[in-house]
C-alpha cells in the first residue's frame, strides 16, 4: 500500500486561528485520511482504465471546487 499524504500540521479556523479542539482534530485527522484513500483507489482505477492522469487529476480537482459550502446551504 502507498503512504497517503499527512494531514496539516494546523487546521486554519474560520476565525484565523488554528483549531484546537483534540476531538475536532481527531476527525479531521480522520476525515483526511478516509479522503485521501478514496481518492487514490478512485485515481489509481482511473489511470489503470486508461484515463490520463492529468485529466483525471482536473477532473478531480473540478469535483473539489464544486463543492457547495455547507454554511452556504448551497
Amino acid at each position: 500500500m502507498k503512504l497517503l499524504p499527512k494531514p496539516p500540521a494546523a487546521w486554519p479556523g474560520a476565525d484565523g486561528k488554528p483549531v484546537s479542539c483534540t476531538e475536532k482534530l481527531k476527525m479531521l485527522a480522520e476525515n483526511h485520511s478516509e479522503a485521501a484513500t478514496v481518492l487514490r483507489d478512485v485515481f489509481e482505477d482511473a489511470v489503470l482504465m486508461g484515463v490520463d492522469e492529468g485529466a483525471m487529476r482536473a477532473i478531480l480537482q473540478e469535483m473539489i471546487v464544486a463543492l457547495p459550502s455547507p454554511k452556504r446551504g448551497t
